[in-house]
């Protein structure tokens, strides 16, 4: 089945349950967007660095509430966004929420299943492309080679929502795992890597809290993470683990024609194996950006961002990179810089047209991580731009 053909029946399902959502206990939702992007002299999007329509999202999520504690919540989702992520039908989530407490002031609810991640900003709604900002995220804290173990897990999650004369408290807490296929093996690593990559386990807790009134939020979230790989035959890496702790300070300002969104994390891996000839070593990671955006109209938008990235707070420049590799991964894979403009116009009811450019310096967060495609990355600077439409319902 060509992706053309599961995109026209998707649509046409999903036009067929926006009428139907009203008429049982059933409440659907749908989205379908398709667009057009270039990523130059990079393998971002493809190798050759060519215009591309490989900006493909289409998904349905439906909840059905068993009872008045008890409901479950569903997405299914055919992406098809060129090296970004992989092509296909996924499951995004799959999961019962159980309200375990409520009150006029404490909300307390279970997610038993594929839940979804909460704790950082747009890690909630980076399925759906409406809900997102920008069509390419902030890669120093959503890298899209991750995209979809940092979605959600296979687990239980916790969410609980306090209420009192001061604010918003969220707390949220969550354990898990997902399954990594063999494409996203050689997406994170390489496509020399012949074995199997197994994520042991995700935890994260995450604390924000809303001042009344304030139009502020502030919060921290925490991440700890383990993967193991099974080395395969004629493998360039061996047996190993790598050990993921990740720190976040997120911030958000809301006023009546713009807001304000920022987020900063820091995140240590440790490896345990992996190469034989020692070429990963323990690092921390350091990155941030911050993003405005301008509504001129209830239909229009516009935004800038700025997004930087280091892969080792030792190494900012790379210069230890490029030394211990030999001179075979230049130093710009070290770090990097974007600068974004964009902007959005909601052209019709459930319509919207969103364009953006991006300026980035560096090669850091290109996927494959462990060893870098040096040859079609071959210079420091690049550029992004992509104009897609988005329906929904």
């Amino acid at each position: 089945m060509t992706k053309f053909l599961v995109v026209y029946l998707l649509c046409t399902f999903s036009f067929f349950l926006a009428n139907l959502s009203h008429a049982g206990e059933f409440v659907w939702h749908g989205f379908g967007a398709q667009g057009v992007i270039q990523s130059s002299d990079s393998n971002y999007i493809n190798e050759s660095g060519d215009v591309s329509f490989s900006l493909t999202e289409v998904g349905l999520n439906t909840s059905y509430r068993i009872n008045q504690k008890l409901r479950v919540s569903a997405q299914g989702i055919y992406i098809n966004d060129g090296n970004r992520f992989n092509e296909g039908l996924r499951l995004d989530y799959l999961f019962l929420d159980y309200q375990l407490l409520s009150t006029p002031s404490w909300n307390v609810n279970a997610h038993l299943g594929r839940y979804k991640n909460y704790h950082w900003l747009y890690s909630a709604t980076r399925d759906v492309p409406h809900t997102m900002p920008t069509i390419v995220l902030p890669q120093s804290s959503y890298f899209d080679a991750f995209r979809d173990a940092s979605l959600g897990s296979d687990g239980i999650s916790l969410i609980a929502q306090h209420h009192n004369e001061l604010g918003e408290l969220d707390m949220r807490w969550s354990y898990g795992n997902t399954s990594v296929n063999q494409e996203q093996t050689e997406n994170l690593m390489s496509e020399f890597a012949t074995g199997e990559l197994e994520h042991d386990f995700d935890t994260q807790f995450s604390l924000s809290f809303s001042p009344l009134s304030s139009g502020v939020a502030m919060g921290v979230s925490m991440l700890r993470t383990d993967f193991s790989y099974d080395a395969g035959n004629n493998d360039v890496f061996i047996d190993g683990k790598a050990k993921l702790f990740r720190l976040m300070l997120n911030l958000t300002y809301s006023a009546e024609f713009w807001d304000i969104n920022a987020e900063a994390m820091r995140e240590r891996t440790d490896f345990i194996g992996l190469l034989s000839n020692g070429g990963i070593k323990d690092t921390v990671a350091e990155g941030g950006y911050v993003q405005g955006r301008l509504f001129l109209t209830p239909q229009v938008t516009l935004l800038a961002r700025i997004d930087m990235f280091d892969a080792d707070k030792d190494d900012r420049h790379g210069r230890l990179l490029q030394q211990n590799s030999g001179g075979a991964v230049p130093d710009y894979f070290a770090y990097r810089d974007q600068i974004t403009f964009g902007a959005s116009w909601d052209f019709h009811a459930n319509w919207r047209v969103r364009a953006e450019f991006h300026k980035v310096k560096g090669r850091a967060r290109l996927a494959p991580v462990f060893i870098p495609d040096t040859v079609t990355n071959d210079s420091e600077y690049w550029d992004i731009w992509a104009l897609q439409v988005i329906y929904w319902f």
